[in-house]
Formats: C-alpha cells, sequence, structure tokens
C-alpha cells in the first residue's frame, strides 16, 4: 500500500525489452534506499513494483507484459524522469489516501493551465474509468494523490499546488502526456458489492 505522496523524483538508469516484459534499473536519486531491500515494494509512476535488485542508490524490477499494456510503462526511455514512493508502513501517517500501486489505466492531458497559484490540467479517460471518478473524490495521477474538481463527460480537471507541480514529475507534463491512473478503492468494492446484490 502507499498513500500518493512523492518521496522523490528518480530517473530510468535502464530499459532492457524481451518477449516476457521489461526489466527497469532506476536510479533513486534522493529517495533513500538504506532500509531497502529485495522483495520490497516501491511505486514508480503510481505502478507497485518489487525490487529485484537493490543499491546505493538505484534499484531494479521486472515488469509483466500485462503491466506494460495497461500503463505509461511501454514508453519509458532512458533518462525519463518518474515518481518513487515507497510503501506505507504500518507507524507511517497517511496524508494522501490509500492507494494500492494497481494501475487502472491510462489517460491523456487534455489542458494545463495557470488558477491562481496553483495549475489546473483536465484529463480525457476512457468511459470504462471516467465513470469511477467523482468530484471532491480522490485520483492518483503517476502516483501523486489529487483531489477530483469537477468531472464532464471524459474529462476530469484537478489542481496541482506549486510545491506538488515542482517536486513531482507532474511539472512535465505536456498537452496529450499519458499518465497513469488509479481510482479510488472505495469506488471498485461499492461496484463490487453492488454487482453482487444485483445477482441475489
Amino acid at each position: 500500500m502507499f498513500t500518493g505522496i512523492i518521496q522523490a523524483k528518480g530517473s530510468i538508469r535502464e530499459v532492457s525489452s524481451s518477449n516476457e516484459g521489461a526489466r527497469l534499473k532506476i536510479n533513486s536519486n534522493e529517495l533513500n534506499l538504506l532500509d531497502s531491500k529485495v522483495g520490497d515494494s516501491i511505486a514508480v509512476d503510481g505502478v507497485c513494483l518489487t525490487a529485484t535488485e537493490v543499491a546505493d542508490n538505484w534499484f531494479s524490477a521486472d515488469i509483466s507484459n500485462e503491466t506494460m499494456s495497461c500503463t505509461t510503462f511501454s514508453k519509458l526511455t532512458q533518462g525519463q524522469n518518474v515518481n518513487l514512493e515507497k510503501s506505507l508502513r504500518l507507524n507511517q501517517g497517511i496524508d494522501g489516501h490509500l492507494v494500492s500501486g494497481h494501475v487502472d489505466g491510462v489517460g491523456a492531458v487534455n489542458s494545463i493551465d495557470k488558477d491562481g497559484e496553483s495549475i489546473r490540467i483536465k484529463i480525457e479517460v476512457q468511459s470504462d474509468i471516467v465513470k469511477y471518478i467523482a468530484k471532491k473524490g480522490s485520483i492518483c495521477v503517476n502516483g501523486v494523490s489529487l483531489t477530483v474538481n469537477s468531472v464532464e463527460n471524459n474529462i476530469f480537471d484537478v489542481n496541482i499546488v506549486p510545491h506538488t507541480f515542482s517536486v513531482t514529475t507532474l511539472g512535465e507534463l505536456k498537452l496529450n502526456s499519458i499518465v497513469n491512473l488509479e481510482i479510488d478503492q472505495v469506488a471498485r468494492y461499492v461496484e463490487r458489492l453492488l454487482t453482487l446484490k444485483d445477482h441475489r
């Protein structure tokens, strides 16, 4: 589990692709890996990955074809910055919202506009995802916990405060950039309960 509060921006050190998926080596940069070990979970742009190697300033992880198909990972390039968050500890507070690191799909940046001191970003999503997104609900964009301002048709928008804009990769987004999305877990369970009720 994660909180959607990014701890550091890392960068892609190496991408090795194969028929089985891919292997990433990721520079941890300011993320302290001294208490991390092989088998630990680290979210990379909102995707929960299992560390297969851990060094002082980088770690590696294997990516399945399934993950490649439903995230932005098929487009990762060497040197690209990524958001990093180590898994939630039991003694750690939750400043964002509960995030599983299981990406539901991707969206495309529709517009980026100045809104007072913050930046308003509109993201277009597929209809099978937008039904889970609610005004003032939580959404995870590239691993960042955000509050939804509004939803209209297949587009929702969020406001990014200057601090988040500067310390995450959201500040690097451009028009048509593709982002990883994870819906609020509550929406998943509500749908499941309603589905079971309908089948009684």
